[in-house]
């Protein structure tokens, strides 16, 4: 079985305070890709109080577990984050509007970003065909390492780059 990259990508990841639909999102990262590598990135923090404010739902299980990370990673939560609604129309104007956005999982970032959209009235960039699963590609493809991972983990633009840069090695791409 053979997978190729064709056309534009983008690769989503959400760092979030909670892990249904209606999570609260601290930051959204993202890379626009194609099969001969990264494009151009995006990554802002979100004020957690308007997701709460705009019905979005925190969870202590998550709260306790991104305790539990490193310091690296828990330092992106003393950046000031922007209002959702702001992060969310930048993304939208920066977002290829023929691309695919992928996520980590059938359910959860494009799930998320998804509900985000709706909370706040408005409409998702990318069209309800154009969600894509990196999950499930590296699971159907394991003998594909990914490459070493570079940056922070559970950092959202670190994650969204090092998931892209596995996807262009499976779709068969050189980095």
């Amino acid at each position: 079985m053979t997978f190729k990259l064709v056309g534009s990508h983008v690769m989503v990841d959400l760092e979030t305070l909670g892990n249904g639909s209606t999570a609260v999102i601290s930051s959204v990262g993202a890379v626009r890709f194609d099969a001969t590598g990264i494009k151009g990135s995006f990554y802002e923090f979100v004020d957690p109080q308007s997701c709460v404010d705009a019905g979005l739902k925190m969870d202590v299980s998550t709260v306790v577990w991104w305790m539990g990370q490193s310091d690296d990673a828990r330092a992106a939560f003393k950046n000031k984050g922007l209002p959702l609604t702001t992060v969310l129309a930048a993304f939208d104007a920066w977002f290829a509007k023929d691309a695919c956005l992928w996520g980590n999982g059938a359910t959860f970032d494009n799930v998320i970003l998804s509900s985000a959209y709706k909370s706040v009235g408005l409409k998702a960039p990318w069209p309800y065909w154009g969600d894509r699963c990196y999950r499930t590609m590296k699971t159907m493809y394991p003998d594909i390492k990914a490459p070493a991972f570079q940056g922070t983990a559970h950092n959202a633009l670190d994650d969204a780059a090092h998931q892209a840069r596995h996807l262009i090695l499976i779709a068969g791409g050189q980095l």
